[in-house]
């Protein structure tokens, strides 16, 4: 779009800056897209939390995207998180059987958010952890960090990224809430906001 001013039209303005959303709610978000695990996988753990604003406030439109690896650090290769019925092509869902190690969550109307996956493993020198992306209003780009679940200090400690983080590291760890509850709060802006990735 071209924005001419009208006081002298010689002279082009820059277009004026718009927010990229929120849409995410229209045709992204798929059925099943919290539940990555495979039904009844014993290494099933449970993640949730909110996401917040600058003010604290939860962001009821936001939508979140997890991938992790298996338990044994391996990357998934299974196809299948979004399955279609190839009658209606509407969305069927996952099997429930094959673990893709991805998914899709919007948050709720509370801003809360949960996913059930496999607990993941090690990669590498880094320390088990989930990447996340996070889509909400007034991103103009989406936002990449990590969830890091305790349980191993000697691994936590050693983590490339964690280290370079320095104090900020609580950011990216998750709380341990007992029997496999995991609580990752993510805040966008403000005190205690968390670490977010850039990749170059």
């Amino acid at each position: 779009m071209t924005v001419i001013d009208t006081n002298d039209p010689e002279r082009v303005l820059p277009t004026p800056s718009h927010t990229v959303g929120p849409f995410y709610g229209h045709a992204l978000p798929f059925r099943g897209g919290e539940e990555i695990a495979p039904l009844g996988h014993p290494d099933t753990v449970t993640v949730h939390g909110h996401v917040l604003d600058g003010d604290g406030s939860p962001l009821p439109d936001a939508l979140l995207e997890l991938w992790g690896p298996r338990p044994d650090g391996s990357v998934p290769r299974t196809d299948g998180s979004i399955r279609r019925d190839p009658a209606t092509g509407g969305h069927l869902g996952r099997n429930g059987v094959e673990f893709t190690g991805w998914g899709r969550i919007q948050t709720d109307a509370n801003g809360h958010w949960y996913a059930r996956t496999l607990r993941p493993g090690a990669r590498g020198g880094n320390a088990p952890y989930l990447s996340v992306c996070v889509f909400a209003r007034g991103l103009l780009v989406h936002l990449f960090t990590r969830v890091y679940l305790p349980g191993d200090e000697a691994a936590l400690a050693a983590d490339p990224l964690l280290a370079r983080v320095g104090d900020r590291r609580d950011t990216l760890i998750a709380a341990d809430e007992g029997a496999g509850v995991y609580r990752f709060d993510i805040r966008l802006q403000g005190e205690g906001e968390t670490v977010f990735l850039e990749f170059q």
